[in-house]
């Protein structure tokens, strides 16, 4: 099983990057799927999560201006971040709970991608 995670870059303050992650591999069904980020120096934190139902779960600092979604037939989870702020520079990591074709649960973890907000 592999999330492969992409669209981060550099981008200004109060701009906007939508971050996607592609799961693929022994796939039955994705559960959970979410996303964190870590600064450096810093401990990883939960930014957002979605449930297969579509329930939705964020971080505080996030609310209002990062949304995310899921479309399960390409078993992909966006991240859509509107008003970026400097605090909101770090890596940003994937999530999903993953039961395979053998109906074993595994927690999967993209490689990350880094998101730069600056001037």
């Amino acid at each position: 099983v592999q999330l492969q995670a992409s669209g981060g870059g550099l981008v200004q303050p109060g701009g906007s990057l939508r971050l996607s992650c592609a799961a693929s591999g022994n796939i039955f069904r994705l559960n959970d799927m979410g996303w964190y980020r870590q600064a450096p120096g810093k401990q990883c934190d939960l930014v957002a999560r979605i449930t297969r139902a579509g329930s939705t779960a964020y971080a505080d600092s996030v609310k209002g201006r990062f949304t995310i979604s899921r479309d399960s037939a390409k078993k992909t989870v966006y991240l859509q971040m509107n008003s970026l702020k400097p605090e909101d520079t770090s890596v940003y990591y994937c999530n999903a709970e993953v039961v395979t074709q053998t109906f074993v649960t595994l927690d999967a973890w993209g490689q990350g991608t880094q998101v730069t907000v600056s001037s």
